[in-house]
């Protein structure tokens, strides 16, 4: 154990946003990522697709508290909440469309 909080909920006040109905996307990213880039546009593409999912990008450095709180070490990043904001999955790196809808029918 490090000594760092682990987060495994989270609300609009740390997101800087509201959380999506049904589900929400948190894409954790930084300025030269290019798989963020990939990742966005999928995550994107899903949240289009199911009615009350949102997507929400973070740049890490940027908010450096929430990074640690949350003990992200690479980017992408990708949490899927579900209504409540509490985390039913995390994955590193470029997620292909298939493993986001499933991650998401386990958050809905």
């Amino acid at each position: 154990m490090d000594g760092r909080t682990r987060t495994d909920r989270l609300d609009a006040a740390q997101l800087g946003v509201e959380l999506g109905e049904r589900a929400t996307l948190v894409q954790f990213s930084s300025a030269f990522c290019q798989p963020c880039r990939a990742t966005r546009r999928t995550l994107a593409e899903v949240a289009g697709m199911v009615e009350g999912v949102a997507h929400v990008e973070i740049d890490a450095e940027a908010h450096l508290t929430l990074v640690r709180a949350l003990d992200i070490s690479r980017t992408p990043t990708v949490l899927v909440l579900d209504a409540c904001g509490r985390v039913v999955r995390r994955a590193v790196g470029q997620p292909r469309t298939v493993d986001v809808v499933a991650a998401l029918g386990q958050a809905m």
